[in-house]
């Protein structure tokens, strides 16, 4: 009997999700089967391996990540807008796989580093050319740093400001005046 086609992307969303939840020490095999809701066996046919795993949820945000730069380069609005707009967080596949993959670096894992550090090189690279020098260009990735952590802060016990709507376009608005050539 084959498995059903589902089955390897349920067990990474739920690897995902408890690493999102609770933590990177928390996100055991025996975890991921049960919130997954397979067998242990079920998940090792998938998943030897917790780096497997680890391995198989950085290649979806890098697969994320590419659609998003790829979008972003042809966004109507300009790569800065697309980008600014982007960094309040939705609760999206996107912003789901970055958590995942921040726990993953909290925790000690090298390669969950470096694909940070990759993305956010990505995202520069199309936005470079769109601002003025080095930095205009930290100003962006700042302001973009600076609205996706006030919006994860929001739902916590610190709540910063999260612009919408049109306080959101005026902001994004002044950083495209203050970053293009």
């Amino acid at each position: 009997m084959s498995r059903p086609p589902l089955a390897r992307e349920k067990v990474l969303d739920a690897f995902e999700q408890i690493l999102i939840e609770e933590g990177e020490r928390a996100a055991t095999m025996d975890a991921t089967a049960k919130a997954a809701g397979v067998s242990k066996g079920g998940l090792l046919y998938h998943f030897g391996t917790k780096e497997a795993l680890a391995a198989a949820l950085i290649d979806r945000l890098r697969e994320l990540v590419q659609a998003d730069v790829d979008r972003m380069a042809s966004a109507p609005e300009g790569p800065i807008a697309y980008f600014l707009h982007t960094s309040v967080m939705a609760n999206d596949p996107i912003d789901r796989a970055i958590l995942a993959t921040s726990r993953l670096a909290q925790g000690g894992d090298a390669t969950a580093s470096d694909a940070l550090r990759h993305i956010r090189e990505d995202w520069a690279a199309v936005l470079q050319p769109h601002t003025r020098d080095a930095t205009a260009l930290d100003l962006v990735m700042l302001v973009s740093d600076g609205l996706y952590f006030n919006n994860a802060l929001a739902g916590g016990s610190i709540p910063g400001p999260v612009p919408r709507g049109e306080a959101l376009d005026a902001l994004v608005a002044l950083v495209e005046r203050a970053a293009r050539p």
